[in-house]
């Protein structure tokens, strides 16, 4: 049996996922095949490498670090990313709260990362490298536009995979997995509606026609994919988690208190539907 993973974006919201990644660690459930948009495998790679609880220590430690994010690195020429880059993704895992590289590199496992091809405006999945190299890819997952800049990766630029697939289960699908755990960062049957900032972001990108068709077609898109999963659901083809409440956790909410609330809402919602996901995965 092949298990799948798959982790939803969302940047702060995925403080959920992280308390869910915790609770699997504890009851020592990994997966054979793993999937992450955005913040879903920034996030992900810690639980791979078996490392319980750094992530809630980056929640409550260092998000609301004036170093992580805000609008003065987004201003700041030589970034401009909302996202301190050089903070996030180098300091961080380097020094201040090191990264396991061996125990990823040790993960047996298929790892997987969605992004947006920034000419084509499709997904597309690349296997996330075992070492420090990863970063380019973490990051380019996370490339929300106007927050974030498109990553060169080969000979291709890319940004956000939720951009073209927030939600990659039929990815897992094709990877064979016999069953799929989907772990969501907005409540059951969300419905997603047309984000503020939009005419911006197609002016912006008004060079990549078929990006911008894909920017403005993504609530359809994601409203599609949930009413999907919520059937495949019914129809116990995949194993849904997802939190009740949000906790006023918005993308870049950077609040401690709040990111622990929700963290610990990931773990209480895990730990109460562990009993029917053992019985899902033992069909």
């Amino acid at each position: 049996m092949k298990i799948g993973m798959v982790f939803e974006g969302g940047a702060s919201r995925t403080s959920f996922s992280c308390g869910v990644m915790d609770f699997f660690l504890e009851e020592g459930l990994m997966p054979d095949y793993f999937i992450g948009v955005s913040a879903g495998i920034a996030f992900g790679v810690s639980y791979l490498s078996g490392q319980k609880g750094r992530n809630l220590t980056l929640l409550e430690k260092y998000m609301a670090d004036k170093r992580y994010m805000g609008v003065r690195h987004l201003l700041n020429r030589e970034k401009k990313t909302f996202y301190n880059i050089n903070f996030v993704f180098e300091e961080l895992p380097e020094h201040l709260l090191p990264f396991d590289y061996d125990g990823f590199a040790a993960f047996d496992g298929t790892v997987e990362a969605a992004v947006t091809n920034l000419h084509t405006g499709k997904a597309e999945y690349l296997p996330v490298p075992r070492g420090r190299e990863m970063e380019d890819l973490l990051v380019a997952s996370c490339s929300l536009p106007l927050l974030f800049l498109p990553v060169k990766i080969g000979k291709r630029y890319y940004l956000d995979g939720g951009i073209a697939d927030s939600i990659p289960y039929k990815r897992a699908m094709e990877a064979g997995c016999d069953k799929i755990i989907v772990v969501l960062t907005r409540e059951r049957g969300y419905i997603k509606k047309k984000e503020k900032g939009g005419r911006m972001v197609s002016r912006l990108y008004r060079k990549y026609p078929k990006l911008v068709a894909t920017m403005e077609n993504r609530p359809e898109n994601y409203n599609r994919q949930m009413e999907e999963l919520m059937r495949l659901e019914d129809e116990g083809k995949v194993f849904v988690l997802a939190p009740e409440e949000l906790f006023g956790v918005g993308r870049i909410e950077s609040d401690p208190g709040k990111l622990r609330r929700l963290y610990d809402e990931g773990v209480r919602i895990a730990r109460e539907q562990m009993k029917s996901l053992n019985e899902y995965l033992s069909r």
